[in-house]
């Protein structure tokens, strides 16, 4: 039985057994997923996971409860197994206290996407990036196959979307134990373009053999690639949410206020097409938003209970009200020239352990690592020893902003903890005239 007959057959039995005035809600997801990972580069071990899970939410008046099931994956044992927890939530619900912010989709809506999965197996690419690697010192993790997430309702709304990615996260280590690290992600996965990812990576790698440059505290020029501008961007993706600005308690407060703004060139969005997320949510079909547009404040992700509870308009983002498929927008600046427009100064190709400083100031601090180098007169002279940054993204993302590349780049989470994580994000890379060590 394929994931989408697994699904609407245990909602017709949902459907079959609800009673009175009672409603449900039903999340589905389900995984097929190929694992590998390489250490010298070679494979060291793999494995598949087949996985579904649904969650359950009853409904009467304001009240509400919600049990979280495995599945087997058969109906003989998944159907009572569904029974039992419907069971035990009408025992539940007359014990419960009524929710005063609970504003329910009542709407009849319907979403399908299903994307024909092109990938090629992980035991075919596993192959493909062992041969390529060929003499290198390797060690990654891939993770690929199908996904599937469903939703529907007792009131007539029905959500699937099925999808196949691919996402290897890989370092290249040199004999001094200095390692330049990379990634290559997406839906179409083109041998070719992991051949080029990783022969960049091997370019990097032979500066990793020179003497290490030790730079004083202070603003230094800075090219961030896009995964390092990822580690800052998702610590503050939180701050787009109405309850945390409604609450006082975004990093992105005095942005939303109108104390604070970013350059021009920077346009965020929550997309719904491009991305690698569901159209839609829990809460209902989710909204394309411009949530900052040309440096300022656009659009927040609401979620039913914040627009119950201060007023607001839903606009189907998930209950945790961050974006699904953020994308910045790229600028004017050729990736190759990236070295040359940045003369001397620092290319960053990540940043580690982010975290914050000072919230409200939006004031990120975290190590660099993984081939940081410096430049001189665009060329790459040496590598830099680890060091702290401490820096606003108002400023980063700000009057320190001077160039952002053309093309933003696809970025998976690489989060596979009980499942692979859904959702993605686009950035480009960003030219700073400033960016600031501190020790």
């Amino acid at each position: 039985m394929d994931a989408r007959q697994h699904f609407c057959e245990l909602l017709a039995h949902l459907q079959a057994q609800i009673q009175g005035e009672e409603g449900f809600t039903l999340a589905y997801s389900a995984e097929q997923s190929g694992f590998v990972r390489f250490n010298h580069g070679r494979v060291r071990q793999a494995g598949q996971v087949q996985q579904s899970y649904v969650t359950l939410a009853l409904y009467q008046a304001q009240r509400h409860a919600e049990s979280r099931l495995a599945l087997g994956g058969t109906l003989e044992e998944d159907l009572p197994r569904l029974q039992q927890a419907l069971q035990q939530l009408r025992a539940v619900l007359p014990t419960l206290s009524d929710d005063p912010y609970l504003r329910l989709n009542r709407e009849a809506w319907r979403s399908e996407l299903a994307v024909e999965a092109t990938l090629p197996d992980s035991a075919v690419m596993a192959q493909q990036i062992v041969s390529a690697a060929s003499g290198l010192d390797l060690v990654g993790f891939l993770a690929v196959g199908p996904q599937y997430q469903g939703f529907a309702s007792s009131w007539g709304a029905f959500g699937w979307y099925a999808a196949s990615s691919f996402n290897l996260e890989f370092s290249l280590f040199h004999d001094n134990g200095q390692a330049v690290k990379s990634a290559y992600a997406g839906e179409q996965w083109d041998v070719q373009a992991f051949a080029r990812r990783l022969e960049d990576a091997r370019q990097q790698l032979a500066y990793l053999g020179r003497p290490a440059k030790a730079l004083q505290p202070g603003a230094y020029r800075a090219y961030l690639a896009p995964a390092a501008l990822e580690e800052l961007i998702s610590l503050c993706c939180w701050g787009f949410g109405a309850q945390a600005l409604a609450s006082g308690g975004s990093p992105l407060q005095r942005l939303f206020s109108g104390k604070a703004e970013l350059s021009s060139q920077v346009i965020i969005e929550e997309r719904i097409e491009g991305g690698l997320a569901p159209a839609f949510t829990a809460e209902g079909p989710r909204q394309a938003l411009r949530l900052v547009s040309q440096g300022r404040p656009g659009e927040r992700l609401v979620s039913s209970r914040s627009a119950a509870e201060y007023g607001l308009i839903a606009n189907g983002a998930c209950s945790g009200e961050y974006p699904l498929s953020l994308r910045m927008h790229g600028g004017e600046l050729d990736e190759q020239d990236v070295l040359q427009r940045l003369g001397s100064g620092l290319y960053i190709g990540n940043l580690w352990y982010g975290n914050f400083s000072d919230l409200p100031a939006a004031r990120l601090t975290g190590m660099t690592r993984f081939a940081t180098f410096w430049v001189e007169d665009g060329q790459i002279q040496a590598p830099v020893n680890t060091m702290r940054f401490d820096d606003s993204l108002f400023d980063v993302l700000g009057a320190q902003l001077e160039a952002l590349t053309r093309e933003p780049e696809l970025l998976l989470p690489g989060g596979t903890y009980g499942a692979r994580q859904t959702g993605s994000m686009a950035l480009p890379g960003a030219l700073l005239s400033r960016f600031t060590l501190t020790l």
